[in-house]
């Protein structure tokens, strides 16, 4: 991680080793080097890494969504939509960020890595400004492969976490995505004999409450809250619709 603004020539040696990393040479290096530069430490906002992160994310989501509709073509939208809200995330992209190395060439002010960790939000920017100054420089023939050969995995996990029963998880993540908030579960109702008992669970973000669901236990009716507020999320109709 860099703090400070380098001299040319290590400038010059951070470009040669992150371009060995990425898979690809820039035909205009300044481009990586703008990638790479926190609006903390560039002179002007337009020098930072702003407006490329605006891209690269936006070029990050079509490869994703290309992606999952020609590798699941069964998959209904709204299952499409939740899968590329996790891969996506800022979690994902900033754990590739570290698991790349990239943190090691970010550019911040001293004030923002005094503590010796940059935040999370800076790493994930910095790997979606990189696909952005990828797909400036070479198009989508080579932001594509690159954000494949990172995510690939990724989405298959998802995709099996979105098709089994981790629907708690997938919330948590798009929630604290799309609101910086942490699901909570409400217990409605209870019924039943002690040996038989059916519990009625809501799902809340914030202040709002989700359609509820039933479940024959806790977890059960959590995890189907959990999926009634993901399809509702997703402009659909709850999955579990109470009788």
């Amino acid at each position: 991680m860099t703090t400070h603004v380098p001299t040319r020539s290590a400038l010059a040696d951070d470009l040669q080793r992150l371009q060995d990393l990425l898979g690809h040479r820039f035909a205009d290096e300044a481009l990586l080097a703008q990638a790479l530069t926190h609006s903390s430490v560039a002179r002007t906002r337009l020098e930072s890494n702003e407006r490329l992160e605006m891209l690269g994310d936006a070029v990050l989501g079509l490869i994703v969504c290309n992606e999952l509709f020609h590798r699941y073509p069964e998959a209904a939208e709204g299952e499409m939509t939740r899968i590329k809200s996790v891969v996506v995330s800022r979690e994902v992209c900033g754990r590739m960020t570290r698991k790349l190395g990239l943190d090691e060439f970010i550019r911040v002010g001293k004030g923002i890595s005094s503590s010796g960790q940059v935040p999370e939000s800076i790493e994930s920017a910095v790997i979606e400004a990189v696909i952005g100054a990828m797909y400036i420089d070479g198009g989508l023939e080579a932001a594509r492969p690159f954000v494949l050969s990172m995510l690939s995995d990724e989405i298959d996990f998802v995709a099996d976490s979105v098709s089994g029963i981790n629907h708690k998880s997938l919330l948590q993540q798009f929630a604290q995505r799309r609101y910086s908030e942490t699901p909570a579960y409400i217990m409605l109702d209870e019924k039943g004999p002690d040996h038989a008992k059916c519990f009625l669970v809501a799902a809340m973000i914030g202040s709002k409450v989700y359609a509820p669901a039933w479940g024959p236990c806790k977890k059960d009716a959590e995890q189907r809250a959990a999926e009634n507020a993901l399809a509702q999320l997703d402009g659909q109709e709850p999955v579990y619709v109470m009788a």
